[in-house]
């Protein structure tokens, strides 16, 4: 049975406000006719704070689309590998045990891809099987873990490291206007996260199922555009509405496995905003609080893309709240309109989490993860 370790995650250094973020968008767009109704979803998106890669006068800017993708290479290249690191650590792996490097964003682009780089930088053996996944959206995360569950599943004993790098602040147009568009500008903010998928031992989520939905006839609903000046992100108004197709995908894909999805221990999903926590609290008739993890990554870092579930994810380690065998969902959700969904059974923290938990006194992991932020 395939494990998902907990995953490594970081956020560049550079913070904006909610409050900060309206102050911009009143004195950029100060004759904008629908300002009023822009600054109202800005708000009602629960953002607090979002990371980005530059300082807000930089991201603000635009050098070209070439500088831009420059800079996704050269900070991509800077950030990822302590991630890497962080990730294998929590798993118990080194580079030489990876079989399969799936690296996955849609806010830069490179090629070769960074999984050329990785392998030749962090010293993956060089018969290392890649995978880009750069086109599903904020369900590439989601699609990553299955991938790499499919993958240990056909070759048993494998590991599979996945890498998400998303800085979603690089593909801001000062000339788009439309509300789609300035509420996205409220919305996204920047992450890297890497996590091992295990064929055999580790601990963490044993992954038991999965499965794919496309929502027929949604193609134009989340796309870009790509012009000269890189990628245009468009967002139709109908998105916010599409739990009420996806939520019943979810339900199918826990009946093929003879589970209920409204009586599982744990849930992480995608949080592209509240709404699409709130309609899946109601169509699932769970409370709201059983997407307590996703809705603090939105609160805490904005949309961060593929990188969103193992964010969300991470939080369920630190929180260490989840009964052994517990049973629980994974789905990201993104362009098509798509939705990557897995089932998996929680197995508790690592040995090397249990050796940490140790070292800062505490005697099982479930304390510890209730100590987590104690421990810096």
């Amino acid at each position: 049975m395939t494990t998902l370790c907990r995953p490594a995650i970081a956020v560049p250094e550079h913070i904006i406000t909610v409050e900060e973020t309206l102050d911009l968008a009143r004195s950029l767009h100060a004759g904008h006719k629908q300002l009023p109704l822009v600054l109202r979803l800005i708000e009602n998106t629960g953002v607090r704070t979002r990371h980005l890669v530059q300082p807000i006068g930089d991201t603000l800017s635009h050098p070209g689309f070439e500088r831009r993708n420059s800079l996704y290479t050269a900070e991509a290249k800077t950030r990822v590998p302590e991630v890497v690191r962080r990730a294998m650590k929590h798993a118990e792996v080194e580079p030489r045990d990876i079989d399969l490097l799936i690296y996955v964003s849609c806010t830069g682009f490179m090629m070769p891809s960074m999984t050329a780089w990785l392998i030749n930088t962090l010293g993956f053996r060089s018969d290392t099987r890649q995978l880009p996944i750069a086109q599903l959206g904020c369900a590439g995360g989601g699609a990553a873990i299955n991938r790499a569950d499919d993958f240990c599943r056909a070759y048993p004993g494998s590991n599979v490291l996945i890498v998400a790098c998303e800085f979603c602040s690089l593909c801001y147009q000062p000339t788009d206007l439309g509300v789609g568009s300035l509420l996205s500008n409220g919305l996204f903010g920047d992450a890297i996260a890497a996590a091992v998928v295990r064929g055999e031992g580790g601990q963490g989520v044993q992954l038991e199922h999965n499965g794919s939905h496309l929502v027929p006839d949604t193609e134009d609903w989340i796309s870009y555009s790509v012009r000269d000046t890189g990628f245009h992100f468009l967002l139709d108004k109908r998105v916010p509405g599409t739990m009420e197709v996806l939520a019943p995908a979810l339900r199918t894909v826990a009946d093929e496995h003879r589970w209920d999805v409204s009586d599982l221990d744990f849930y992480i999903v995608h949080a592209g905003g509240p709404r699409i926590l709130d309609d899946l609290s109601r169509y699932l008739n769970l409370p709201s609080e059983t997407f307590r993890f996703s809705r603090a990554t939105l609160t805490e870092r904005g949309n961060i893309a593929s990188a969103v579930v193992f964010d969300a994810l991470d939080r369920l380690f630190e929180e260490g709240k989840t009964p052994q065998s517990g049973t629980g969902l994974i789905a990201g959700f993104g362009p098509g309109i798509t939705a990557e969904i897995a089932l998996g059974r929680w197995t508790g923290a690592s040995p090397a989490d249990q050796e940490l938990f140790a070292d800062a006194g505490v005697e099982d992991a479930d304390a510890a993860g209730r100590s987590v932020l104690a421990l810096g």
